[in-house]
């Protein structure tokens, strides 16, 4: 019965490209293009039929990890690209919908972080091993979206680009007061510390982060110049010239945007100036991914626009410039993944093959839908006067002052 029905499903589903599939017993049975070169899988437990139709994301991403599934020369991006891309072209099938109505229900409940769960949360991805991070990120452990001016430029190069963008945009001046909320491993806020003069404070909910970052500190000797906190904003009480967030709001949960958005505001001075730097969607409001969820970042969930500026509106913050970066998280996520595999047989040794194949999994996928689905980087920039922000962009690009060009 299940062969049948996931026949029916792939023959719906697959329109670009070609897709074979060796089923238990040896039967391979083909869908899409015969004229395409075949991504070919291997079904290796019957069991897995029932699930990949129930829920392929999650049936899928179970099969790889486990062994149970697995690719012809191990091509998991061209097959994770090949799903991604008729995924979004073609959408769920009827078998779907029940999961995808269900897990839309429900995105609310499984987005309910207050603080205890939220520290959990960031627990189970961020206090991994921090031997693993530096086995794939930049030299200053950035984990987020770099920022590529050109195709040849260097994971530091980009991720630096990245920092001095956010730099620009918050417009700093020595002595400025500023909040990190969610400052990972200290970059951002040792940056912001070192190259403009502020005073930085960090929060984090992870304590391996939390140790790193105050190490780095020490180590750059700006103890006095920044702070590190192992605490929820929410908990923040001091008032702030600036705040910036980079890759923490995919955590913040849709039941918490105007509790999240009330405290920016709050922490802000009149004059002050917020940057907000998140993955968004281009496409209507969704669910966050079954296997995501479960396995890499629980809670977690990606906002569109529309999400956002409609709490905007109600918690009186001016959006004084929003842009859009596409494309730059892909190339991001190809320079992790390619550091990755050059360093995976230390992840193995850390954790084990399972482990290994989970991460590559996560990275590719991650990758592949930012290059073919509806997955960008957005950044509000916010203030609560609006006249506290240039008119136009060209304080960003010419080096003029601020004062020069603010109304």
């Amino acid at each position: 019965m299940w062969e049948n029905l996931l026949d029916a499903m792939l023959r719906r589903m697959i329109v670009i490209g070609r897709l074979d599939v060796r089923l238990p017993g040896g039967r391979v049975r083909h869908y899409g293009k015969d004229d395409t070169p075949p991504i070919t899988v291997e079904v290796h437990d019957p069991a897995i039929l029932r699930r990949i139709c129930l829920n392929p994301d999650m049936g899928v991403g179970e099969g790889y990890m486990n062994g149970d599934l697995t690719i012809d020369g191990d091509d998991l991006e061209g097959f994770i690209a090949l799903a991604v891309k008729n995924s979004a072209t073609t959408g769920p099938t009827w078998m779907q919908m029940p999961t995808v109505l269900g897990r839309k229900a429900l995105r609310r409940f499984h987005q309910f972080n207050p603080a205890p769960r939220a520290q959990r949360n960031v627990a189970h991805h961020y206090d991994l091993s921090g031997e693993l991070y530096s086995l794939f990120l930049d030299t200053d452990r950035q984990y987020s979206c770099a920022y590529f001016k050109t195709p040849e430029d260097s994971l530091e190069q980009a991720q630096a680009q990245k920092k001095a963008h956010i730099a620009g945009k918050l417009m700093l001046e020595p002595g400025m007061r500023v909040l990190d909320i969610g400052c990972g491993w200290g970059g951002m806020a040792l940056t912001l510390a070192r190259d403009f003069g502020a005073k930085v404070v960090g929060v984090t909910l992870s304590r391996e982060q939390h140790g790193v970052a105050t190490q780095r500190a020490k180590e750059a000797g700006l103890e006095g110049q920044v702070e590190f906190r192992l605490q929820d904003y929410r908990q923040v009480t001091e008032t702030f010239d600036r705040i910036v967030s980079v890759g923490m709001f995919e955590h913040v949960g849709v039941p918490h945007y105007h509790e999240y958005f009330r405290h920016v505001r709050r922490l802000l001075t009149p004059e002050g100036v917020a940057l907000i730097h998140t993955i968004g969607r281009t496409a209507p409001p969704s669910a966050t991914s079954p296997w995501i969820d479960k396995y890499i970042f629980p809670g977690g969930y990606i906002p569109s626009m529309s999400e956002v500026l409609k709490v905007l509106e109600k918690e009186d913050l001016m959006p004084c410039d929003i842009e859009v970066w596409r494309l730059h998280y892909a190339e991001t996520l190809k320079h992790w993944r390619n550091r990755f595999d050059a360093n995976i047989d230390k992840v193995r040794a850390l954790y084990d093959d399972r482990f290994c194949r989970m991460w590559r999994y996560y990275l590719i996928a991650s990758e592949m839908t930012f290059r073919h689905d509806h997955q960008v980087v957005f950044q509000f920039q916010l203030a609560r006067d609006q006249r506290s922000v240039p008119l136009t962009r060209d304080y960003l690009y010419s080096g003029k002052a601020r004062g020069d060009q603010a109304a």
